[in-house]
């Protein structure tokens, strides 16, 4: 079993128009336990960031709303929780997960 975590494709970037990124980011077959590994670092890493920005915002202004940032938080909580229990009865069956994650990047008009 080949295992590809992190990869970029196509010369690292594949730009299109000069206005698009698209960037591979995770591409592969792994197994339940490596694939657990990648998707709770990516999740667990995007969750930090939230809070990093929520403290942020604290700390310019103690009165602020954080709302949004909870919500976010508390939406990739549950997703983590759903991974993890897909990946627990795939564990379970013996398989091997496929993980692809593209992220697209452009300007905000």
């Amino acid at each position: 079993m080949e295992t590809q975590e992190l990869t970029r494709t196509e010369s690292q970037v594949n730009k299109q128009n000069g206005k698009t990124q698209k960037i591979e980011l995770v591409k592969g077959e792994f197994t339940p336990s490596e694939a657990s590994h990648v998707v709770n670092s990516l999740i667990n890493e995007k969750i930090n960031f939230h809070k990093l920005q929520r403290l942020q915002v604290w700390e310019a202004d103690h009165g602020c709303k954080t709302d949004n940032l909870d919500c976010r938080i508390e939406e990739l909580e549950k997703e983590k929780e759903i991974a993890r229990d897909f990946i627990s009865k795939m564990r379970n069956s013996g398989k091997n997960l496929k993980i692809s994650g593209t992220l697209h990047i452009s300007i905000a008009e």
